[in-house]
């Protein structure tokens, strides 16, 4: 159930070539307690994330507004300087 007058937020996540975002939105009282959600979630999985990250490549999780529109990004980038 959808709090009255809550903002609706959305979590995307890119990797590579996959990007995927979810079809239903999660309802925040503001962006702050969005952004603090994303971090967490994000601490949650970065060890995961880091152990599969290939050279070269970049990771990222996205908030997003009601419509879809990014807020926030956070990225894990893995850069080979050879």
């Amino acid at each position: 159930m959808r709090g009255v007058g809550m903002p609706l937020f959305f979590f995307q996540i890119r990797n590579g070539r996959y990007a995927g975002c979810a079809d239903q939105g999660t309802d925040f009282p503001d962006r702050d307690a969005a952004w603090k959600e994303m971090t967490s979630m994000c601490a949650d999985m970065a060890a995961g994330i880091s152990r599969k990250l290939q050279a070269n490549s970049e990771w990222n999780m996205e908030l997003l507004d009601e419509g879809k529109r990014p807020i926030f990004r956070i990225r894990i980038v893995a850069e080979s300087f050879d």
